[in-house]
């Protein structure tokens, strides 16, 4: 046996230990169902499993199998997912179950290749899916993952670079043990999420710090290295809070941008956030208009949202004028008391609240 051989048992060796000493009670773990364990996996992509947890249980018991999901109407799945974010994880995920149930005969692909050719499923997902369900040797690579490899083997491979993904995930799947590559998945995202962490690393009480070369060069900071910076784009957006009686004017966003089948207000957007193209309302029939005092912000993984919004009244009388420009202009009216079943981005949740609505 070489020396790299014995290292990458003695390393799997200690994680797994630390993990089984460590265990986390989540309601995926300890089971082989692949539909369960795939719904987390794509609930948890760029979430904290604090704050995706309420998410898994709410999508596992409304749709406890593969067939309820598929059947489920698309604005439904949507509204069940408001608050979570990258809204595409959450329409892949129904185009997903219903080419499982129309398409597999509701089968679930049990190989890791199988699995790739789903939607909405990479290397990671598929890899996951394939060790924790089917007993598959295939490691997943996230990003803590990634940092557990750079600083106790002294990688500076730019983990933004083309070639880190190949590189790390060679690396990960010469060292997974062939007798339990699930448990040891597991073992290597949690030491990441709890112990190796971005920032304050417990590594004090690390059981690798004898061997782990990012401690002992004094570079833990340091790695892993990350050199890309994403550009974050700054947009403004001016929104119509059109009422008529208890009707409200809204619209469903189309592809081509963020939040596709989600619903907002009509809107206007400036470059700068000084000024405001008027939105062509019929004016003859707008009864007031008034600007909400409060600016809005929210800030997604790419843009920066600033807004702010107008209410504008209709007189009653001019209903059958505003439900006309409501088509003209592919809107739509809803009864107040059904807003709260629209599927709705988190910028205008927090707007409704203010609002008590």
């Amino acid at each position: 046996m070489d020396h790299k051989t014995t290292e990458y048992q003695a390393f799997s060796h200690q994680i797994l230990t630390w993990y089984r000493e460590n265990p986390r009670d989540l309601p995926w773990r300890g089971t082989d169902d692949p539909y369960k364990i795939w719904l987390s996996e794509i609930i948890l992509q760029q979430t904290r499993v604090a704050q995706g947890l309420p998410y898994y249980y709410a999508f596992s018991e409304t749709y406890p199998t593969i067939k309820d999901l598929a059947l489920a109407p698309e604005e439904e799945v949507l509204r069940l997912w408001q608050g979570l974010g990258y809204y595409s994880r959450a329409r892949n995920l129904h185009a997903c179950a219903k080419s499982i149930w129309f398409e597999m005969d509701g089968e679930f692909p049990n190989t890791y290749d199988k699995l790739l050719k789903l939607k909405g499923v990479g290397s990671y997902t598929a890899s996951a899916i394939a060790s924790f369900a089917y007993g598959e040797v295939k490691a997943v690579v996230d990003g803590n993952v990634f940092r557990v490899l750079a600083r106790y083997f002294g990688i500076e491979t730019d983990i933004a670079s083309s070639k880190a993904k190949k590189e790390f995930e060679a690396l990960a799947n010469q060292i997974i043990p062939k007798d339990q590559p699930g448990e040891f998945n597991q073992a290597m995202m949690d030491f990441g999420a709890r112990l190796c962490t971005p920032k304050n690393p417990g590594c004090e009480s690390c059981p690798l710090k004898a061997s782990c070369f990012a401690l002992q060069y004094n570079i833990v900071s340091d790695l892993p290295v990350k050199i890309n910076k994403v550009k974050v784009r700054e947009r403004h957006f001016h929104y119509y809070v059109i009422k008529c009686g208890e009707k409200w004017v809204w619209k469903k966003r189309t592809s081509g941008d963020i939040w596709e089948g989600l619903f907002d207000f009509p809107q206007t957007e400036t470059p700068d956030g000084l000024t405001s193209p008027p939105m062509h309302i019929p004016s003859s029939a707008a009864e007031n208009t008034q600007r909400f005092p409060k600016n809005y912000r929210h800030i997604l993984s790419h843009q920066r949202l600033n807004a702010v919004f107008s209410e504008v009244e209709i007189k009653e009388e001019n209903l059958e004028q505003l439900e006309n420009w409501c088509e003209e202009e592919g809107f739509m009216l809803v009864a107040e008391e059904k807003i709260e079943y629209l599927a709705k981005p988190k910028l205008i949740v927090n707007f409704l609240n203010d609002q008590e609505i």
